[in-house]
C-alpha cells in the first residue's frame, strides 16, 4: 500500500475548543515530506500552542512531541490535563516528568 503525501491530524479537548474558536477544523490532513516532519514543527505550522501539548497519539501509541510523523501517518494532539492522556490508561507521555 502507497502511502500519501499528507497525515491526518486531530486536536482533542483544548486543542479541539482553540481551533474552532477560530473558525478552523479540528481534523485536518497536511502535507509533510517523505523524510518526515517532528511532530512539534507540526504542532507549530498549526500555530497552536505548543506549551500546552502535552505529547501525542502517533499511529495509537503515546508518544512525545518529538515524534517524527511521516505521509500516512495520524497523529492526535494532546494537551495536559486530558484526561484520556492520565497515565493510568495509557502510561506516562515521554514529556512527562
Amino acid at each position: 500500500m502507497q502511502s500519501t503525501p499528507s497525515v491526518t491530524v486531530r486536536m482533542i479537548a483544548f486543542l479541539d475548543t482553540f481551533r474552532k474558536e477560530r473558525g478552523l477544523p479540528t481534523t485536518v490532513s497536511v502535507e509533510v515530506p517523505e523524510t518526515g516532519t517532528r511532530a512539534v514543527d507540526l504542532a507549530a505550522a498549526l500555530e497552536l500552542p505548543v506549551d500546552r501539548i502535552e505529547g501525542v497519539f502517533h499511529n495509537y501509541v503515546v508518544s512525545g512531541l518529538d515524534a517524527i510523523v511521516r505521509p500516512g501517518d495520524r497523529v492526535t494532539f494532546v494537551p495536559h490535563g486530558t484526561p484520556a492522556s492520565h497515565p493510568a490508561f495509557f502510561g506516562p507521555f515521554v514529556t512527562r516528568r
